[in-house]
């Protein structure tokens, strides 16, 4: 009977998974190989959609827009959640739950409806501008959306539960001696940063910058009601071959393109967690 129980234990445990399996084989596994396929078979196979990306102009203008807007948002994010994550790991953890709930709304919103509120906030007569104009008491209307910047604000607001919460865990594994020690031997608070808590904050930021960037390079709606004519990014130009011109199988090569950038980035980001975990486990 107990040589019989890891047996029967493994196949529940494969009953278990053959749902989520099914599933995932369904609506992730067949459409992704469906793209890839259809990026190399036009009447038989061809790599006429390569070929074309190779010597699109617009393919490169876009590719070099949505690297600079992804990389522009994911360090504004870093420089806005760096702050806001090291004063969370300052606190005890009955203060810090309210502000982590508060870290963790904009999850709970759709970003359809967040990029609508950012409009209303930021628009010509937008919130913001009002009350400039009221403090300064003349009419000001800064351009904050419907080009580069407003995009950019967009994905930052998008992107900073993931730079806070990716810093946060490096921050609340440090071990709080080390700057006590510091303090002790006087250390000042800048130097105990710069020595201490920053570099060993270093996997959660790298791992905040690399999910960040990941989400910002296949970011869709935000730029598109947001952003201006001349910020299309990937997504927006695989749209674009879809509805606009029905060229499927470029449009295919152009997401198999951006599935290969987001693996790369994906698997850097498994090296930073691994090199973080063995360092804790060093510890």
């Amino acid at each position: 009977m107990s040589e019989t129980k890891p047996y029967l234990d493994r196949w529940a445990g494969l009953a278990l998974l053959l749902p989520m399996a099914a599933l995932l084989a369904i609506f992730f596994v067949y459409p992704l190989a469906r793209t890839v396929w259809q990026s190399f078979y036009e009447y038989g196979f061809t790599l006429r959609a390569y070929e074309t990306l190779l010597s699109s102009t617009l393919f490169w203008k876009v590719l070099k827009t949505t690297f600079a807007i992804s990389f522009t948002a994911t360090i504004v994010a870093l420089l806005a959640g760096y702050p806001v994550a090291l004063h969370l790991s300052r606190l005890p953890p009955q203060r810090r739950m309210p502000y982590l709930v508060m870290v963790m709304l904009p999850f709970w919103t759709s970003i359809l409806v967040k990029s609508f509120a950012l409009i209303v906030l930021l628009g010509y007569d937008g919130i913001v501008n009002n009350a400039l104009s009221f403090v300064f008491g003349s009419p000001i209307h800064i351009p904050m959306v419907f080009n580069r910047v407003g995009a950019i604000l967009g994905m930052v607001n998008y992107l900073l539960p993931f730079m806070i919460l990716s810093i946060l865990s490096s921050l609340l594994t440090q071990d709080v001696n080390l700057g006590r020690a510091a303090e002790v031997m006087g250390a000042s608070r800048f130097t105990i940063f710069r020595r201490i808590t920053l570099p060993l904050s270093m996997p959660g930021v790298l791992a905040g910058v690399l999910i960040s960037f990941t989400l910002s390079i296949g970011m869709y709606i935000t730029p598109a009601l947001l952003g201006g004519r001349q910020d299309m990014m990937m997504a927006n130009l695989i749209d674009f071959y879809t509805r606009q011109t029905l060229d499927w199988p470029l449009a295919s090569a152009i997401a198999v393109v951006l599935l290969l950038v987001s693996g790369v980035l994906v698997a850097m980001l498994g090296q930073v967690r691994g090199a973080g975990g063995m360092k804790e486990m060093a510890r």
